[in-house]
């Protein structure tokens, strides 16, 4: 896809003379892509990529990233790794409305990992901090 093809919002001032003026704005509607290490790929709503802290500076148009350019972000972990991130990250995108912690069905998610893969989760959530 062209860059042409981005549905992007109007332009915003970063910083008289910083060399970042009239950035294309990205909304959270855009969608970006997330690579595993083994070549698996998953794109999702920068509103869902934007559940981690460290996706959210990489794609910072701010930040000077190349991540933020080509809205891919390489992420240095297995394919089942990366879904497991990125199915947690749908879920808090979608509970993150909700009002108390008791309504979130966290049992629920916490079936769909598998024991196996517990610890390499842990220390992959833990470095996208926030996840």
């Amino acid at each position: 896809m062209a860059d042409s093809d981005v549905d992007m919002v109007p332009t915003r001032q970063v910083g008289a003379g910083s060399g970042n003026d009239n950035q294309p704005v990205p909304k959270d509607s855009d969608w970006v892509r997330l690579q595993s290490t083994d070549g698996f790929c998953y794109i999702v709503p920068r509103k869902v990529a934007n559940m981690s802290g460290t996706i959210r500076n990489m794609l910072d148009t701010t930040g000077g990233y190349a991540e933020a350019q080509s809205r891919t972000c390489e992420i240095r972990e297995r394919g089942v790794i990366l879904e497991k991130l990125v199915e947690y990250m749908s879920f808090k995108a979608h509970h993150e409305s909700i009002g108390t912690k008791e309504e979130v069905p966290v049992k629920e998610m916490l079936d769909r990992i598998p024991p196996e893969i517990v610890l390499e989760l842990l220390l992959a959530a833990d470095y996208q901090e926030g996840v």
